[in-house]
């Protein structure tokens, strides 16, 4: 596995040769972490069988998780954060053989910093339906195969009850805090919802209330591109060998989320109409700057994502809707008692400033700062992960609140 910094986390960059040398040689066909492969800082919660939305049973299931910091007595300065799509439970430290990305929110998280591990213990888990340690499609089933295709659907809510359960077994009866961006968003405005009696303070950064169309239709086009790479065979690729796993459908499926990732401002400016090479582009067999940005990146994360998770955990995104079975999402978001921050990016243009702003005129509980916390940034959606010191304050008040 490549030793990498993940691409959500710092400014778009050139490719240079340096950077290219990074891909060479066959990657295994699935980037997942796998039962005994070596456990870096993960480790792991044994949940027992999981009954999910759908009634479907999920056997014997686990969550990797890692923490930083000491649980005080009575648990009150436990805090749970939840990674966004393509994260994991390395929020902090470096990349190894054991750990493929540097962790996400290093600039967060530690002594002295927003989420402060002198006064309190940070949890963060993998999740559901993830592959770097959690229950995912690349686990075994009882039978000893990968899940592959067979994993069952999952909902932003099982994952929840997956979180739930983790707790449960930290024996953390309340969170002083649950903070998401993202994907990790939603989950946080279902804890919320779903038990209010187990959170105090909740923070929710870039993420919607409910998944639209138009965020359905993205990930919809990722998924086919998935599904139509040969090397998908129906989801059963982990047995292939090295270069004859499905990459190609998950790289290009990486490249278009990315796009929704970072701004037009952002990309314009980084790349303009610039050449990778000396080579014209214009039918002469040259490739545009911007172009090499994103087939590196989307060949750089096909080595450390597993294809089926990835379907899975889009999946789960779509299913999300505060409202469902609750009459509407204004009345669900009323239901939250927790005191909670709202974060929005100005830029964001695959959950937009309007998401945001929705949940914080709809919440009638304590908000910080009584209103929407708009971050102003280039860098689009990931600026959550990049604008450690826009994000940072606005936690640290949180969590002293």
């Amino acid at each position: 596995m490549e030793f990498q910094t993940p691409e959500d986390t710092v400014p778009s960059e050139l490719i240079t040769e340096e950077l290219s040398r990074q891909l060479v040689g066959k990657p295994k066909a699935t980037g997942a972490w796998r039962d005994g492969d070596p456990a870096g800082d993960r480790s792991f919660a044994n949940l027992g069988n999981l009954t999910l939305e759908s009634g479907k049973e999920l056997h014997q299931a686990k969550l990797a998780f890692e923490t930083w910091g000491t649980v005080n007595k009575d648990a009150s300065n436990a805090v749970l954060v939840l990674h966004a799509l393509t994260g994991d439970s390395h929020a902090v430290g470096k990349s190894s053989k054991e750990h493929p990305t540097e962790g996400w929110w290093s600039e967060l998280i530690g002594p002295g910093l927003a989420l402060d591990t002198n006064k309190y213990f940070v949890v963060a888990p993998n999740i559901l339906g993830g592959c770097q340690g959690s229950t995912g499609p690349s686990s075994l089933d009882k039978t000893g195969r990968e899940y592959g295709s067979r994993f069952p659907y999952l909902t932003i809510r099982d994952q929840v009850l997956a979180q739930v359960a983790l707790s449960d077994v930290l024996e953390i009866n309340s969170w002083h805090a649950i903070i998401g961006g993202s994907m990790g968003g939603m989950h946080v405005l279902e804890w919320a919802i779903q038990h209010p009696s187990r959170v105090q303070r909740i923070a929710v950064i870039a993420a919607p209330a409910v998944t639209s169309a138009d965020q359905i239709a993205l990930n919809s086009v990722q998924v086919e591109a998935i599904k139509t790479d040969p090397n998908f065979a129906k989801g059963n690729y982990y047995d292939a060998k090295a270069g004859l796993g499905p990459h190609a459908g998950l790289a290009l499926a990486r490249r278009m989320a990315l796009l929704n990732y970072r701004s037009p401002s952002e990309l314009n400016e980084r790349f303009d109409r610039s050449w990778q090479s000396e080579i014209n582009p214009l039918g002469e067999g040259g490739r545009f700057a911007v172009v090499s940005y994103l087939d590196f990146h989307g060949n750089k994360f096909a080595r450390r994502f597993d294809a089926n998770s990835y379907i899975t955990l889009l999946e789960a995104m779509n299913s999300h809707d505060v409202g469902r079975g609750r009459k509407s999402a204004k009345a669900a978001l009323g239901k939250i008692k927790a005191k909670t921050l709202v974060i929005g990016i100005d830029s964001d243009r695959l959950f937009p400033i309007e998401n945001q702003r929705f949940i914080a005129e709809n919440i009638t509980s304590e908000l910080v700062g009584g209103r929407l916390h708009t971050i102003k940034s280039s860098f689009g959606h990931d600026g959550f992960l990049i604008e450690h010191q826009k994000v940072g304050p606005l936690l640290a008040k949180l969590l002293r609140s």
